[in-house]
């Protein structure tokens, strides 16, 4: 130890010890959380206890070693940790207070076993949640993991089959869900399968042609009910809470009468444009590369929010032949067109974007550098000025994930195709090869997962969209241009078509 200091390799191994005594406290809190929910209102063994306790923990730890091995960056990721974690213990919790509600309403009754409104209980609920909150892949982990605990609740292997069929279908039912409505449609699938497979299960158990079966399906069909509904009311708690974005969140965004929107198209219209069609392109290469192509579009509609601020600096928003740029110096003008980016991450902020968003509009240029007024500054360079490339590049950083990757090409892509003259495809194929060729020299695409493959279909898609939106007119006769400011009168039988 020097001056204080504890050498790297000390340094590494703390930070290591440090975060897995985190993670196994995590572990066992919630270990614990559930063995506590497991064993509630029930006269077991203290060995009972320590077991139920023992199972969960490994079934935790299968579930953590499943999650690092389909996505790594979760070893960092708390949040999602604590979240996973958080819809485990409350899930059951849940389902466990709502069995207790109905079965005392049963037994007031006094008609039917109690024990059958359990195939009202609905733990589908945290299965639909991690569909939509994270993805499929955790959804049908978690759905074992949920059926395994249930069965162990009820000492019922059967029970865990009814379990694993309801949670399975919710998740199923949600992938990419547009609309809240689909939350209610995926409820209505779980009840059709949890009456089948409650019916099913009574049939092994030789009691279907008992008036027992009736009140089986009638939980069973309520099961759904319960889970559309608390799913809906639970959804945009958990997105608050953990600052977590939804497709039916983002689906809000796309409208284009968003204030933030509506700012854009009356202060930049032509920054509005530009966004949309970037959008389109943003779209179709996420389809084509297999990410989430609605997140694709909205973050490439508010990519350039920030020149809202002083939309007069950009070309695109420029209606008069006079260019402000003209009486500044190289090194003002880059100051001002690298602001926007800063800029927009704040109108972000105060608009309370996403996170995820709000990232990519800061990483739509990464440190790419402002070729134009670089070039004219070192035309202008005198020996008492150095000039660097550095004072010329945005402050970045470079796209994180690959939908911030494709914003920033197809940003460069359609600006850059506004100077063709010869619009043809071969034309905007050369153009598109030279842009992305360029990011990728330019080491844009180092921290963005995008292989080869990737970059190959989203040069297709560019180059078809780009040439599709260029396609060329007939002339309408009778509206022949034949100078700038002079058009021939129609006829009068004629008109657009």
């Amino acid at each position: 130890m020097k001056n204080g200091k504890l050498p790297d390799q000390k340094k590494q191994f703390f930070l290591f010890d440090k975060n897995i005594l985190l993670k196994i406290s995590l572990l066992l809190v919630f270990a614990a959380v559930l063995n506590v929910s497991l064993v509630w209102g029930q006269t077991i063994h203290h060995e009972s206890i320590a077991g139920a306790f023992l199972i969960t923990a490994l079934l935790l730890l299968i579930l953590y070693k499943d999650f690092i091995r389909y996505s790594p960056q979760i070893k960092h990721d708390y949040k999602l940790l604590i979240l996973i974690g958080t819809l485990l213990s409350g899930n059951l919790i849940i389902g466990r207070t709502l069995f207790y509600v109905l079965q005392g309403f049963t037994k007031f009754l006094g008609t039917f076993d109690p024990y059958l409104t359990i195939y009202a209980v609905p733990l589908a609920i945290g299965s639909m949640l991690a569909a939509l909150l994270i993805d499929i892949h955790t959804a049908i982990v978690f759905t074992v993991i949920t059926s395994l605990l249930a069965g162990l609740w009820l000492h019922d292997p059967l029970y865990s089959i009814f379990i694993f069929a309801s949670g399975l279908t919710g998740a199923f039912g949600v992938i990419r869900c547009k609309k809240r409505s689909a939350i209610w449609r995926a409820g209505f699938y779980v009840s059709l399968v949890s009456i089948y497979t409650a019916l099913v299960i009574s049939l092994f158990k030789e009691q279907l042609f008992t008036i027992n079966s009736m009140l089986v399906a009638g939980s069973a069909f309520a099961n759904g009910i319960i889970v559309a509904t608390l799913v809906s009311a639970l959804l945009p708690l958990f997105e608050y809470l953990f600052k977590l974005t939804t497709d039916i969140s983002l689906l809000e965004l796309l409208d284009l009468n968003q204030p933030l929107m509506r700012e854009l198209l009356v202060e930049a219209p032509g920054t509005y444009h530009h966004s949309i069609i970037v959008g389109s392109l943003a779209e179709g290469a996420a389809e084509a590369v297999g990410v989430n192509p609605l997140l694709a579009r909205v973050s490439a509609y508010y990519h350039d929010i920030g020149k809202i601020k002083m939309p007069d600096y950009f070309v695109e928003n420029q209606i008069t032949s006079v260019n402000k740029h003209e009486k500044l110096t190289p090194r003002m003008s880059s100051m001002i067109l690298l602001s926007h980016v800063k800029e927009g991450v704040e109108l972000a902020k105060k608009h309370k974007l996403p996170q995820i968003v709000i990232d990519i509009i800061q990483q739509h240029h990464g440190t790419s550098i402002q070729t134009f007024f670089y070039q004219k500054a070192r035309e202008q360079h005198d020996s008492l000025t150095p000039i660097t490339e550095e004072d010329f590049r945005y402050p970045g950083p470079k796209p994180q994930n690959r939908v911030a990757a494709l914003v920033l090409m197809a940003d460069a892509v359609e600006a850059a195709s506004r100077v063709l003259s010869d619009t043809s495809p071969a034309r905007v194929s050369l153009l598109v090869e030279k842009i992305i060729n360029h990011c990728f020299i330019d080491g844009q695409l180092d921290n963005c997962e995008l292989t080869f493959k990737d970059i190959r279909e989203i040069k297709t898609n560019f180059v078809y969209l780009l040439s599709s939106m260029y396609h060329k007119r007939i002339n309408y006769p009778g509206f022949e241009i034949e100078n700038e400011n002079t058009y021939k009168k129609p006829a009068k039988a004629q008109s657009f078509k």
